[in-house]
């Protein structure tokens, strides 16, 4: 879709990602570029609404958590700044309860899941489009990456043209 850069971030290792090996060696292929041990902490726009870049901080691994996979600790005075333009969240494999009471028009179903059309990924709220996990439930990474396409699509279309 013409971006320059496309990124994970991801606060764990290789070892810890519960993502199957050959989708990341696949998406490794198509260039994508693996920001490993680093979390986005918060999102930086321009002042009017546009997103510009995602700060961050590297993370080194402590101690396992309940999942046992070792648990990520910021390193001190490691923050810095990742342009950006856009950012897909991709966190969990359940829906969030918030996203239902903090989003007037957004519909969602019995599971808290959003509803979103299957071929375009738009949501029942203009503007807004969802894919992935937070549409299907828990799914592998290779049909959030299709809904991710799809939806990329989608918002091309609706910021060139402004048709719902």
């Amino acid at each position: 879709m013409g971006a320059r850069k496309a990124y994970v971030i991801y606060r764990r290792s290789d070892a810890e990602m519960p993502a199957r090996a050959e989708e990341v060696h696949h998406a490794r292929q198509e260039g994508i570029d693996f920001q490993m041990l680093t979390a986005p902490v918060e999102f930086v726009s321009d002042g009017k609404g546009w997103l510009t870049a995602a700060h961050c901080v590297r993370m080194e691994l402590g101690e396992p958590d309940s999942s046992g996979r070792r648990r990520p600790v910021p390193i001190t005075g490691s923050e810095f700044e990742l342009p950006l333009s856009v950012a897909v969240m991709a966190i969990g494999t359940t829906a969030n309860p918030i996203v239902q009471s903090t989003t007037p028009g957004l519909g969602t179903d019995k599971r808290g899941y959003i509803q979103a059309n299957s071929e375009t990924q738009r949501t029942t709220r203009r503007g807004v489009f969802a894919g992935g996990d937070i549409v299907t439930g828990a799914a592998t990474v290779i049909l959030a990456m299709g809904a991710g396409r799809r939806a990329a699509g989608s918002i091309h279309e609706y910021l060139t043209t402004g048709l719902w």
